[in-house]
C-alpha cells in the first residue's frame, strides 16, 4: 500500500514537473528616440497573461535603446543564455529587420510590432520565422493615398526619416500616388535625433504641394510639422500611424491639430459602432491600461504587446498538442500555430495569416483618423 502511494506521488510530481514554463524574450525600445512606442509597449506585459493551458510564462523584457546593435544583441541574449521560445519586438522597423538573422538561425519564431511590409516580405526561409502584428506600411499607405485621392489633392511633398521606415513609405506612397495620379513634387529625409529640418522644410515649401505626407514615428515626428505651420503651411498634413500617442499631441499641441493618419481602430475603440468585430477587445486593452497607468495613458502601440500575446495565447496550444516548451520542436510547432491563425480578433484587427501572409490583417484593421481640439477623431 505505501509503495503504491509513493508511486501514484512520484506520478504526480512528475505530471506538475511536465508543465515546462514557456520562455517569452522580449526586446523594445524604452529609451531612445523610439521611446514614446517602447514605453506603452513594455507597460502593456504587465496586462497580458502569467499562463497559458496551465503553464506558467515568463516575460524577460530587454531595453534596446532603440538601436539596431543592441536589438541584435538582446535576441542572441535571449535566445542562447535565456533559451526562449518566441521573441516579441523590435518597437521599430530598423531593429525588426537586423534581428530577422538572428531568430532564422536558431529556428526561433518572433513577433515583431514594428510596422515596415519588408519586416515579413517577401516571404523566405528565414522570413518564415518572423510575424509580425503591426499594420503594415502597404496597408495603411493605400488608406491615405485613397483619401488624398478623393478629397482633390494633385501633388504632395514628402519628408521621412532617413532609415528603413522612412524609406518603406517612400516605396509604398510613391508608388500609389502614381496610381492615383498624384504627383509627388518634393521627397526629403530627416533623422529621428535631428533638432531642426529647416533646409528641408523650405525645399518643401518651395515646391507648393497641396499636402505634405510625413513618414516618421513617435515624438520626432512632431519636428516637421511644427516646422511646416512655423513657416506659415496651412495645407493638409498627413501623418503616418506611427504618432499615434499622447506623447505626439502633446509636444505637437496646436501645431498637430488637423493631422490626418490612418491608425489601428483600438485608438477611437469608443467611436466604433457596435458590431465592429475589434470594438469589444480594444475597449478591453484600453480600460486595463488605463486603469493601471492613468486616463488617457493608453496607446495603439502598447496594444501591439496585447494583440501579440493574444496571438501566442490562441498558438500555443496548438503547439503544444505537439512538443513541451523549451525544446527546438516547441519552437517549430508554435511558428506552425502562428502560421494557421485563423479569425482571431485582437485589439488592432482580425488576424487570418498564412504560409507567405504573417500579418494577416485586413481592412478591418485601418480607420482614418484626425486630431481636434488635442484628441483623435474617427474620420467616417
Amino acid at each position: 500500500m505505501r509503495t503504491a502511494r509513493w508511486l501514484a506521488l512520484c506520478g504526480a510530481l512528475l505530471s506538475i514537473s511536465a508543465l515546462a514554463d514557456i520562455n517569452v524574450g522580449v526586446t523594445l525600445s524604452a529609451t531612445g528616440p523610439a521611446a514614446s512606442l517602447g514605453i506603452p509597449e513594455k507597460n502593456s506585459f504587465a496586462l497580458v497573461p502569467t499562463s497559458i493551458a496551465g503553464h506558467k510564462v515568463n516575460y524577460i523584457i530587454l531595453d534596446d535603446a532603440s538601436d539596431t546593435t543592441s536589438a541584435v544583441k538582446n535576441a542572441r541574449k535571449l535566445i542562447a543564455e535565456d533559451k526562449v521560445d518566441v521573441i516579441v519586438g523590435s518597437t521599430t522597423t530598423p531593429n525588426s529587420l537586423a534581428m530577422i538573422e538572428v531568430v532564422a538561425e536558431s529556428e526561433t519564431p518572433m513577433i515583431s510590432m514594428a510596422s515596415a511590409a519588408r519586416i515579413v516580405e517577401p516571404m523566405d526561409d528565414k522570413r518564415r520565422w518572423v510575424f509580425k502584428d503591426a499594420q503594415s506600411d502597404t496597408h495603411m499607405a493605400t488608406a491615405i493615398v485613397e483619401h488624398m485621392s478623393n478629397h482633390d489633392v494633385k501633388t504632395i511633398a514628402f519628408i521621412g526619416f532617413a532609415d528603413a521606415y522612412g524609406e518603406g513609405w517612400w516605396n509604398e506612397l510613391s508608388k500609389l500616388a502614381e496610381m492615383r495620379k498624384i504627383k509627388v513634387v518634393a521627397n526629403e529625409r530627416f533623422n529621428r535625433t535631428d533638432t531642426s529640418v529647416t533646409g528641408q522644410i523650405l525645399k518643401v515649401l518651395a515646391a507648393k504641394p497641396d499636402a505634405v505626407m510625413i513618414a516618421g514615428s513617435g515624438t520626432p515626428a512632431a519636428l516637421p510639422q511644427k516646422a511646416l505651420r512655423e513657416k506659415g503651411y496651412k495645407g493638409p498634413i498627413y501623418q503616418t500611424h506611427g504618432v499615434a500617442n499622447s506623447d505626439f499631441l502633446r509636444l505637437g499641441g496646436k501645431d498637430v491639430e488637423g493631422t490626418l493618419l490612418p491608425a489601428g481602430p483600438v485608438l477611437v475603440a469608443s467611436q466604433l459602432p457596435d458590431d465592429n468585430p475589434v470594438k469589444k477587445g480594444a475597449l478591453e486593452y484600453f480600460r486595463r491600461y488605463e486603469t493601471t497607468y492613468g486616463k488617457g495613458s493608453a496607446t495603439t502601440f502598447g496594444a501591439h504587446t496585447w494583440d501579440a500575446m493574444t496571438l501566442l495565447a490562441n498558438a500555443v496550444p496548438a503547439a503544444l498538442k505537439k512538443a513541451q516548451p523549451g525544446t527546438a520542436e516547441f519552437r517549430r510547432a508554435l511558428r506552425d500555430a502562428l502560421e494557421a491563425t485563423r479569425n482571431v480578433a485582437g485589439a488592432h484587427g482580425v488576424y487570418n495569416m498564412t504560409p507567405t501572409d504573417h500579418v494577416g490583417l485586413d481592412q478591418r484593421s485601418r480607420v482614418m483618423v484626425t486630431i481636434e481640439n488635442g484628441a483623435w477623431k474617427l474620420v467616417k
